[in-house]
């Protein structure tokens, strides 16, 4: 299917319309399971003082033009995650968002600059209380678009199956040779390692880079077959919002889920101290100074609501990706009811 081809031409679109009208069943499908388990839909506001600050998501700008006034600057959400922890602040204990968010930079046939992220909360529960809640939602997608297996890239699984769970440190044992625990506060071991499995590896990496190096090129393409798989317990410098695990600090409470080698969803058992979240900002913001020479500002409101929000857990998981896989599409743009127009030179 042509990328720049128009949307809504008419052949265009009937091409992809089994694609779409399975998407909508999915969302009503979504809004019926989290609703059945007592969650309020909330609407973030897509104007927000700071994309987020983390060091690889870049954000789109903006600015508020008051009449007669000076101009305020704003940036469009790349998540709806900081209006969804002050709510809880606030006091809701449940809580999801289908929301529109905007990430600068990324137009893959995984990636598209305007998606939407399904985003959900929950008050005084474990991160691994939302390993269900994912098996839910792959269940339900399934249901709702008459799927019997996901399917990307050659891979296919079964959204009924109980899904692998898989410890970072076990996936990185398994699929690239590496003694994760060994090297965690060792850069040029883990350079090493690298180097030994054929990636480049530049004088500059840091071991967050490493890290994510051999993730990306190693580890994830492994993934998710036959069933999903929950790549989980990630080292601490790799979680920025996350709560450290009390019984091994070293590695933080978060999982991803994936299928079909994609990445699916992202959780953590959520940090609620303002003092460390400030810390991990600025690191952050400061080794994206590094790498693409500009920062974001902090949301200051934001760490203010930390102070009041009680212990819960979240995750947010690509609706786009999700119906992909459960309609067998190649492409993103094939699922999207109306993609943002790319640039005639644009590759597919």
């Amino acid at each position: 299917m042509a990328r720049n081809a128009a949307f809504w031409a008419p052949e265009h679109h009937a091409a992809k319309q089994p694609r779409l009208l399975a998407r909508a069943r999915i969302v009503k499908a979504l809004r019926g399971f989290f609703e059945s388990e007592g969650f309020v839909e909330i609407e973030p506001s897509a104007l927000q003082v700071s994309p987020g600050n983390e060091t690889h998501i870049a954000g789109f700008a903006t600015r508020y033009e008051p009449i007669g006034g000076a101009p305020t600057p704003y940036y469009l959400h790349s998540s709806p995650e900081f209006d969804c922890k002050k709510l809880l602040a606030a006091g809701e204990t449940r809580i999801f968002s289908l929301a529109h968010v905007f990430r600068n930079g990324e137009r893959t046939r995984l990636h598209h600059p305007e998606f939407t992220m399904l985003e959900w909360y929950r008050a005084g529960a474990p991160y691994r209380a939302l390993i269900d809640d994912c098996v839910a939602v792959l269940r339900a997608a399934a249901q709702a678009a008459s799927a019997t297996e996901f399917r990307f890239g050659g891979s296919r699984l079964d959204p009924y199956a109980a899904p692998e769970i898989l410890p970072v440190t076990e996936a990185f044992a398994r699929h690239a040779g590496i003694d994760l625990s060994a090297l965690l506060d060792d850069r040029d071991a883990l350079a090493g390692e690298a180097t030994r499995l054929g990636l480049r590896v530049s004088a500059d990496d840091h071991w967050s880079d490493l890290f994510s190096k051999i993730v990306s090129e190693k580890i994830e393409k492994n993934l998710g077959h036959g069933r999903a798989t929950v790549l989980i317990d990630y080292p601490a410098s790799e979680a920025a919002l996350a709560r450290r695990k009390p019984d091994d600090p070293r590695f933080a409470e978060r999982f991803e889920l994936y299928g079909c080698g994609v990445e699916l969803a992202n959780a953590f058992g959520e940090l609620t101290d303002p003092v460390e979240q400030r810390r991990r900002f600025e690191a952050d913001m400061a080794e994206r100074t590094r790498i693409y020479g500009s920062a974001f500002p902090i949301d200051e409101d934001f760490l203010a609501a930390l102070a009041l929000m009680p212990p819960a857990s979240g995750a947010a998981l690509g609706l786009d990706r999700l119906v992909m896989l459960a309609t067998g599409a190649v492409h993103i743009e094939d699922v999207l009811w109306a993609p943002t127009a790319a640039p005639r030179e644009a590759g597919p």
